[in-house]
């Protein structure tokens, strides 16, 4: 494993990506085994296809950019829209936190975590597929493969760092990472470098975001969570 810069872990750089299909990267120490878990999946009967992988510094930012202005929408923490112009700042910037990273302070943006469900339950399934909790729970389409992931992903070396909601990121049942590879990444964190990021970066909602910074840090970042708001 290489040295995890600043610029590696917050992604604005990352040189050890591999194509993956469908638009799709992986850092090139985990496609071996994602792929030998999708061929598992496969021959258990569940289609296992990815919904997001590496995704960069700026296309977070374009994210939660879109979500600040009110252009998509902001969930709480049981997946229902909020009322956008009825939120604080403050208020709006922990929702929008529980769903979506800062810039600098995702996991995709290691190549180790992404997201799958089952793309021929949901295309079966009928309905607009919003990839929320309640899709991968009884009586959703993504449910038996949820149900095989928690029996099979250790073996392939895959956890999910979001299988409990803290007071920090919403439970995400469909969100996985390599654990070997991503603990790398995970040391490599650090607050004065993601202050400098997020203060060099065009994201909305800047002053509230530095202002809140160390605790924001260690509630979503880290995921410690906390209940105070």
């Amino acid at each position: 494993m290489q040295h995890i810069s600043d610029e590696l872990w917050l992604g604005l750089k990352n040189n050890s990506l591999v194509d993956v299909g469908t638009n799709h990267q992986l850092h090139c120490e985990v496609v071996n085994d994602f792929l030998a878990m999708q061929s598992a999946a496969c021959k258990d009967g569940l289609d296992l296809q990815l919904v997001s992988s590496f995704r960069d510094f700026s296309r977070q930012a374009a994210i939660f950019n879109r979500k600040w202005l009110g252009q998509s929408a902001i969930l709480d923490e049981k997946s229902q829209p909020l009322a956008h112009n009825s939120l604080s700042d403050a208020t709006k910037l922990h929702a929008i936190l529980m769903w979506s990273a800062l810039p600098g302070g995702s996991r995709h943006h290691w190549g180790t975590d992404f997201d799958v469900y089952d793309k021929a339950a949901v295309m079966q399934w009928g309905s607009q597929f919003q990839l929320i909790e309640k899709e991968y729970e009884p009586e959703g389409p993504c449910y038996p493969l949820a149900c095989w992931l928690e029996k099979n992903m250790a073996s392939f070396g895959f956890y999910r760092p979001f299988d409990k909601h803290t007071g920090g990121v919403s439970r995400e049942p469909w969100h996985l990472s390599h654990r070997a590879t991503s603990a790398h990444f995970e040391k490599a964190r650090n607050l004065p470098a993601m202050h400098k990021a997020i203060s060099n970066s065009n994201i909305e909602g800047k002053e509230t975001i530095l202002a809140l910074l160390p605790s924001l840090f260690e509630r979503y970042v880290l995921n410690k969570g906390n209940r105070e708001s």
